[in-house]
């Protein structure tokens, strides 16, 4: 199957027939994906790509986790890039659709996302693309750290943390200073 197809963020593998009940994952660690049941099957057989031009992540800035920061990321030309991704599909009980599901593969962070992250999702090159989505049982060497200096990132507005806020100045940078951090 090529091309453009849309799936819901939440991988819910098929033999959770019902949908699985509790929230799916969003994402999956590279480091356990071939050998975890949740995702081992799609991680051999139906891996994708998650075109994006930016995503967004949370700092915790404090021990609890309660009070964070959000940062936009990009690439430092503002071109859209694709991340790993692995999907499934599972029928719905009531009306037999197939649900297609998907989750973002995540590794360990470059040096810029480790400043305010211990992950960040596999960003892969372009000459990668199809190697990712061919018959390769095992691309591991494909799940590592996009390099830092091709990527930006900056504070956004907590505000992006609600779908009721779809605007475009969601992703504004906002000046961050003591007092603008502990603020709920």
């Amino acid at each position: 199957m090529a091309g453009f197809l849309s799936a819901k963020w939440g991988l819910v593998p098929g033999w959770a027939r019902d949908g699985g009940g509790r929230p799916p994952p969003v994402n999956a660690r590279c480091e356990t994906i071939a050998s975890n049941g949740m995702f081992r099957k799609a991680y051999a057989a139906r891996r994708c790509l998650v075109p994006v031009d930016g995503y967004f992540e949370w700092q915790k800035l404090d021990g609890s986790g309660t009070k964070k920061q959000p940062y936009a990321i990009a690439m430092t030309e503002d071109e859209p890039f694709a991340m790993a991704g692995v999907w499934e599909e599972y029928a719905d009980k009531a009306t037999g659709e197939l649900i297609r599901t998907f989750a973002v593969v995540t590794c360990e962070p470059n040096t810029l996302m480790a400043t305010i992250h211990d992950r960040m999702p596999v960003i892969l090159a372009p000459a990668d693309y199809m190697r990712w989505l061919g018959p390769e049982l095992d691309p591991r060497d494909l799940m590592k750290p996009y390099p830092s200096e091709l990527m930006k990132m900056w504070p956004i507005d907590r505000k992006v943390g609600s779908p009721r806020n779809n605007t475009p100045d969601i992703i504004d940078e906002i000046g961050v200073g003591p007092n603008d951090l502990f603020d709920v």
